[in-house]
C-alpha cells in the first residue's frame, strides 16, 4: 500500500483538495445551497485525475532518468528506492484516469454534460504534462499550467457544479491560489536543478539559474498575498478576512525567510517543501475563514 501511495505522491493532494474546498464554499456561501452527492464525486475525480497525473509523472521520471538514486535525498520515489516494475505505475495512473472519468461522466449526469469535456481536456494536459515527445514539465512553462489547472480552473469548476454562477469573482478567487501553486512547483524545481539539468529538462528555474529563481519565488509569494488581499476591494470576501489573511501573510514572510537562508537544493528539498506546504495550508484555511465570514455576513 504505501508502495502506491509514494507513486501517487500522496502528499501532494492537498493542493487539490484545497482548490475544491475553496471553490465549494464559495458556491456554498453565495447560493446558501449544497450537493453532497456532487461533492463526494468531485472529490473523487478530482483526487483521481491528480493521483493519475502524479503516476505518469512517477513513470516518466524513472525511464527517463531524471529520479534517480542521487536525487532522491528523501528516500520516497518508490521506483528508484525498491524492485517494482514501472510497467506499475503505468497501469495505476490508467486505473486512476479511468475512474476520474467515471466520476466524470457521473457528475456530468447530475449537473451539466458541458462539464464533461472540461474534465477531459484536464485528464489530456495531465497526461502531457510528463509524456509526448516534448512534456510540459520539462519547460518553463510547467508552473503556468500547474498552478492554472489546479487553482483557477478546479475552483471555478468545484463552484459551478454547486451552482455558482461563473463569473468574474469566481476568477478572481482563483487567482492567489494559482500563483500559490505556481510557487510550490518553483520551489520544487529550484531543489532540484541539477537532476533536472542531467536529464534535460529546462524548467523555469533552470532557465533563470538558481539566484534569478529564488527571486522569482519571493515575487510569486508577495503577488499571491497582493491577490488575496485584493479579493477584500473586489467584494469576493468582506473587510473582516484581512485578519486572518494578515496572519497567513505573516506566517508566509517568515517562511519564506527561512527557506532562503536554508537554500535550494537536493539536501534541502524535504524542509523546504514542508515550508512552502505549511504556507499553503495556513492560506488555504485564512481563505476559507474568509469565505466563512461572508457566509456569516461579516463586513
Amino acid at each position: 500500500m504505501l508502495d502506491v501511495l509514494q507513486i501517487v505522491d500522496i502528499r501532494t493532494k492537498i493542493v487539490s483538495l484545497s482548490s475544491l474546498a475553496i471553490g465549494t464554499a464559495y458556491a456554498c456561501a453565495v447560493t446558501r445551497a449544497f450537493a453532497p452527492d456532487v461533492l463526494v464525486l468531485m472529490v473523487l475525480a478530482t483526487l483521481c485525475v491528480d493521483m493519475g497525473t502524479t503516476a505518469f509523472n512517477t513513470y516518466y521520471d524513472f525511464a527517463r532518468g531524471v529520479d534517480t538514486v542521487e536525487t532522491d535525498v528523501e528516500k520516497w520515489k518508490a521506483l528508484v528506492q525498491r524492485d517494482i516494475a514501472p510497467g506499475v505505475a503505468w497501469a495505476i495512473a490508467w486505473l486512476m484516469f479511468a475512474l476520474a472519468a467515471v466520476c466524470g461522466l457521473a457528475i456530468g449526469a447530475l449537473v451539466d454534460w458541458r462539464i464533461v469535456p472540461v474534465g477531459a481536456a484536464c485528464m489530456a494536459v495531465g497526461f502531457l504534462y510528463s509524456a509526448g515527445p516534448v512534456p510540459i514539465a520539462r519547460l518553463p512553462i510547467g508552473e503556468l499550467f500547474a498552478g492554472g489547472l489546479l487553482g483557477s480552473v478546479l475552483i471555478a469548476v468545484a463552484a459551478y457544479v454547486q451552482g455558482a454562477t461563473p463569473d468574474a469573482r469566481i476568477v478572481w478567487l482563483g487567482l492567489p491560489s494559482t500563483t500559490l501553486i505556481a510557487t510550490i512547483l518553483s520551489v520544487n524545481n529550484a531543489c532540484d536543478i541539477e537532476g533536472d539539468t542531467r536529464a534535460g529538462r529546462r524548467t523555469l528555474a533552470i532557465v533563470l539559474g538558481r539566484d534569478r529563481v529564488v527571486r522569482v519565488i519571493a515575487l510569486q509569494g508577495v503577488l499571491t498575498m497582493a491577490l488575496a488581499f485584493a479579493l477584500v476591494p473586489l467584494a469576493v470576501l468582506p473587510a473582516a478576512a484581512l485578519v486572518p489573511l494578515g496572519a497567513a501573510a505573516l506566517f508566509a514572510w517568515r517562511q519564506f525567510v527561512a527557506m532562503r537562508r536554508r537554500g535550494f537544493s537536493h539536501t534541502t528539498k524535504s524542509a523546504t517543501m514542508g515550508s512552502i506546504s505549511a504556507v499553503f495550508a495556513v492560506y488555504t484555511l485564512a481563505i476559507l475563514a474568509g469565505i466563512g465570514m461572508r457566509a456569516l455576513g461579516m463586513r
